[in-house]
């Protein structure tokens, strides 16, 4: 069964808003809002992840920026700061872009890649 199968959008915002609910579930529903949620449910979580991101790694900044405006991370700066080596890095993302046929942009030092 395809990722996109597996939940509905009430079931994830249920998900998503239950205060007990496993953190691996909860990270699943998120997911799955992203992927398939409605543009402003994505909109929400995607700056609610952005403050997340400036609250936890301060020190982490984008090294660039999609065309449709997305921040772009280090690989090498990811790898540092989650204390995983650059080749962990880039398996999770490819891992996360085959699974969820979502391309992830990754700086590579000089330019913007897909993986």
């Amino acid at each position: 069964m395809d990722f996109k199968d597996q939940w509905d959008l009430d079931t994830a915002l249920k998900i998503v808003q239950n205060k007990t609910v496993d953190s691996k579930l909860w990270a699943e529903a998120v997911e799955w809002l992203l992927l398939y949620g409605p543009p402003e449910v994505v909109s929400i979580l995607l700056q609610a992840s952005g403050h997340a991101t400036e609250q936890v790694f301060p020190e982490l900044e984008a090294a660039s920026y999609s065309s449709d405006g997305a921040p772009v991370y280090d690989v090498a700066r990811l790898a540092e700061k989650l204390g995983l080596s650059e080749d962990e890095i880039r398996q999770i993302i490819k891992a996360k872009s085959s699974s969820n046929q979502m391309t992830h942009f990754i700086y590579d030092g000089s330019s913007e890649t897909i993986h």
